[in-house]
């Protein structure tokens, strides 16, 4: 090992990192480290993008068993790839062991018809290593040595009813005696343009047993779509060295690797004659290396060793235990290259690895300095999951709606759709994808969840996706953001002014110093949007707002996003909840802002002030209205039921929609105030009152003082407590590993409703989806999902510093020990934390009741950061690479770390 590593190893943490002066350099322009990454999409067949059918069904239209035959018309996808920043150039390792029917050259799942709860991932990879400028990344991918049980995982799963669980890889026995490979991909930049890629493949079996490694380069196909600039480009060899040619402004590139084998080349084109009988345009397609090692096609691949995809042929057979380490540089080529380019150096590649490697557990630690190596090791996992689901995401929607200049108009029925309204769509960009396989696109509300969890390892990143869906190139004419590829038109939870708050406080906590700039520019789009809010949704101008989808799925009854069969509707809790949240969010925004400049703001805040005493009014005050959200019997927000004749009632549901008026609550010390009178809610009050023409009680509590702080909080203190009572009882929401989504008391007795002849009930469903709705691959009854239980969190610790130790309650409920409000966030942190830590047994909870993975050395440290989590044992549920708002669970340990040891002296 180099004096340099070694040197880095003792270094101390006063020094800042080398990520850190990486990452200054990518800020300022001047080193373009972000132009390479692990940002390869695992998956890309099956997307809305890549659907071109009549009737929009995405699985079928691009099937997996396509894949490997069928070019993509918007992007590429690989096992653990990488790629440039546009997705030009790809790299990713494929295998075969000899028995599969097909080469493992992608991720293998159901499709959201073939699985019992939806789409689902049955290969088994881990994210293990990220750092912001990608200069190190490392993941697993655990092979099987038998052949791989594609249809029998199809068969199973369809078979199972939903009331039973998910049929996995692991149930098969495939992996019984340890019969796998292990392939450990690591890439480490030496520059922006300089990466060095090292695979160490591991035979855990106590036989030897061969492998066949392809490691491979290939161009995204970007030349098929009649675009007349557009050419196909080329791959060849020079000496040792596969090269590339210049594209697109992206520099000639070499690959080349430390052990000897045969190139096999092919073009990145559809193989028209396996897949629909046509004759083939030209004889080397996209599945040769398919043919030519499997089946035996010699002529399958170009004998003139050229093409738009390339591979290195490797064979090697490893014995019991063995471990095989391939080392490869992909690097700019040099002007001064010669065909005499020697294979690259593995003493030299393993130097560079380490180093990065060790590079990489020193920012881990900076960022967050003095965790135990538990929960190092739980922090560390979830960074690497958030930088390996950053992926390349390219989508012109006016094109995909038209069609391509050389191919077959799509279907008219394209047009009819709500994706249609958005032709203005043009991404290209890297997003932060919730899971990038189960979901490779972006989702608004999920993002901003990503996007706060960025700002513990990566404030530019966190700042950059934050923004991002509100660009002009996103957002539709009417200043609504889009939702998601399925449906991007959907109304998703307004937490856009929520993240890019809490990340400016990050940030500034952080580096001692708060980036204005990026606030301002925040507000700005942000405003853009609060009016799409305000104009489209409240539309009987009562500061009632209808939600409709909201993100949270199946959590109601009836399936708010549509009216009743008899034209009654449903006026959503969680909908005027989440607009009060998103203008105290703005409010808070503005306030901030007042500080660098007064006049500029001064109005907003007003209005903003204002906005949020109304939505506080509609919530809790019946003065002249009948029926609210609030129910004074149950103690309770509940949704509402409006029906034709006008009659009204409530669907008492106590679900987490109900508790979404929690977390719209802040408070503002007295300087600011002084400064900001408009803060003082007096006046607005009085003219509130004016305008309903009566006195209410309901909402006094707005503008109340205690330790010199005034208080905004759609939630009264005496209906804040008697929620509580609720939420912090065992046998209601409180789980030992979080809040859960719906009440526990509907587990042996369900709640029922009949209206007309819509007749629906709902009951405690602790895992997976019991119903089909959403397409039954998410589930809001019961489970914890570490999102809003972090938005809880917050907004307890809000509660908590407005009102320190004169308000305290059980915690649990019915214990007789009480407690602040901060000092219960701190606890329901640590049970979600609890999730991926070891118990008192040694097992990690969401790991569930598979004991290969609580037990065996091989598999009990590998983390997995799922969708959500079953409400009473705590193991992972739904897609089990959703780090991107799971990975927030980051930001708990930091705080915990900070404060926990303050509590204890």
């Amino acid at each position: 090992m180099s004096s340099s590593v070694n040197a880095l190893s003792t270094q101390k943490r006063e020094e800042p990192p080398h990520e850190i002066h990486r990452c200054k350099e990518r800020e300022a322009g001047d080193v373009a480290w972000n132009l390479w990454g692990t940002y390869l999409s695992d998956r890309q067949w099956g997307t809305v993008r890549e659907d071109y059918s009549a009737d929009g069904n995405a699985w079928e239209s691009f099937p997996f068993e396509q894949s490997h035959l069928r070019t993509y018309r918007w992007g590429e996808d690989g096992l653990l790839g990488l790629s440039d920043v546009e997705g030009l150039l790809c790299f990713a390792p494929a295998l075969w062991n000899g028995r599969d029917p097909i080469l493992k050259e992608r991720l293998f799942g159901l499709g959201n018809p073939e699985g019992n709860h939806g789409e689902d991932i049955k290969d088994t990879m881990y994210h293990l290593a990220g750092t912001p400028t990608c200069s190190y990344a490392k993941a697993l991918y655990r092979y099987p040595q038998a052949t791989f049980p594609y249809q029998h995982l199809r068969d199973e799963n369809r078979r199972r009813s939903r009331d039973e669980k998910e049929y996995e890889l692991v149930d098969t026995g495939i992996f019984s005696d340890n019969r796998f490979f292990d392939m450990e991909v690591e890439y480490a930049k030496a520059d922006a343009k300089d990466i060095f890629i090292r695979l160490t493949i591991t035979n855990h079996s106590d036989e030897s047993s061969e492998l066949h490694l392809l490691p491979s380069l290939w161009y995204r196909n970007t030349w098929s779509w009649g675009d007349p600039q557009s050419r196909r480009p080329n791959l060849h060899l020079q000496g040792n060295s596969l090269v590339s040619e210049a594209i697109d402004g992206l520099d000639a590139y070499e690959l080349n690797c430390s052990e000897k084998g045969t190139w096999l080349f092919t073009e990145n084109e559809t193989n028209t004659q396996a897949l629909w009988g046509e004759p083939l345009t030209q004889p080397y397609v996209k599945d040769a290396f398919n043919r030519y090692l499997i089946n035996g096609e010699q002529n399958a691949v170009n004998p003139a060793q050229q093409g738009s995809k390339a591979a290195l042929h490797l064979h090697h057979t490893l014995a019991a235990g063995e471990s095989w380490v391939v080392h490869l540089r992909l690097r700019r080529q040099s002007d001064q290259a010669t065909n005499q380019t020697l294979p690259i150096a593995a003493a030299d590649s393993a130097r560079l690895v380490e180093m990065r490697y060790l590079e990489w557990k020193h920012h881990q630690e900076w960022i967050a300095p003095g965790l135990n190596d538990e929960d190092r090791a739980i922090h560390s996992a979830a960074g690497a999951g958030l930088f390996w689901c950053r992926k390349f995401y390219n989508w012109n929607v006016t094109r995909w709606l038209r069609g391509d200049n050389n191919s077959t108009r799509p279907p008219k029925q394209r047009w009819e759709t709500e994706n249609a309204y958005w032709k203005t769509l043009r991404a290209k960009n890297i997003i932060s994808m919730p899971d990038c396989w189960e979901y490779p696109y972006f989702c608004q509300w999920d993002l901003m969840f990503h996007a706060v969890a960025f700002a513990e390892f990566d404030a530019a990143e966190a700042k950059q996706q934050c923004r991002m869906l509100r660009q002009a190139y996103y957002t539709a004419t009417n200043g609504q953001s889009p939702a998601y590829e399925w449906a991007l038109s959907d109304a998703n939870p307004p937490i856009g002014a929520w993240a890019a708050l809490r990340i400016f406080q990050i940030s500034r906590r952080h580096t001692g110093e708060g980036d204005y700039a990026f606030l301002r520019a925040s507000l700005r789009e942000l405003l853009l949007e609060y009016g799409w809010w305000t104009n489209r949704t409240d539309r009987n101008g009562d500061n009632l707002f209808e939600g409709g989808f909201l993100g949270l799925d199946n959590i109601a009854i009836f399936d708010r996003r549509y009216p009743l069969k008899d034209g009654s509707r449903i006026e959503q809790s969680d909908g005027t909840a989440w607009m009060g949240l998103l203008s105290l969010n703005l409010l808070q925004t503005t306030v901030i802002l007042a500080e660098e400049d007064r006049e500029e703001y001064i109005e907003l805040c007003s209005r903003f002030v204002r906005d949020f005493t109304r939505l506080t009014y509609s919530l809790n005050s019946s003065v002249g209205r009948g029926f609210v959200n609030w129910d004074d019997k149950d103690g309770f927000y509940y949704d509402v039921l409006k029906r034709p004749d006008g009659s009204t009632d409530y669907l008492r549901t106590r679900s987490i929609s109900g508790l979404i008026p929690l977390l719209a609550v802040n408070s503002f010390a007295a300087s600011s105030v002084k400064a900001i009178p408009s803060l003082d809610v007096g006046l607005h009050l009085a003219q509130l009152e004016e305008e309903r023409g009566a006195p209410f009680d309901a909402i006094s509590h707005l503008g109340s003082w205690n330790h010199d702080r005034i208080l905004f909080s759609i939630v009264p203190p005496e209906r804040l407590r008697r929620i509580l009572k609720r939420v912090f009882d065992e046998e209601e929401f409180l789980s030992p590993y979080g809040i859960r989504s719906l009440s526990k008391a509907y587990e042996n007795n369900p709640y029922s409703y009949q209206q007309g002849d819509d007749y629906a009930s709902i009951s405690y469903s602790p895992a997976d989806s019991p119903i089909a709705m959403f397409g039954g691959n998410s589930n809001w009854r019961g489970p914890v999902w570490m999102p809003i239980n972090f938005l809880l969190i917050e907004a307890l610790q809000k509660f908590g510093h407005f009102f320190g130790d004169d308000f305290k309650i059980e915690f649990p409920t019915g214990s007789g020990q009480e407690m602040n409000l901060w000092e219960i966030s701190l606890e329901l942190e640590k049970r979600l934390i609890g999730i991926f830590r070891r118990d008192e047994n040694q097992r990690r909870a969401f790991n569930g009741d598979v004991e290969l993975f609580q037990n065996d050395p091989l598999w009990r440290d590998l983390f997995l950061f799922n969708e959500y989590f079953h409400g009473c044992n705590g193991s992972g549920i739904g897609a089990s690479h959703q780090t991107g708002w799971t990975a927030i669970v980051a930001k708990m340990m930091t705080q915990l770390q900070r404060w926990q040891p303050n509590k204890e002296s």
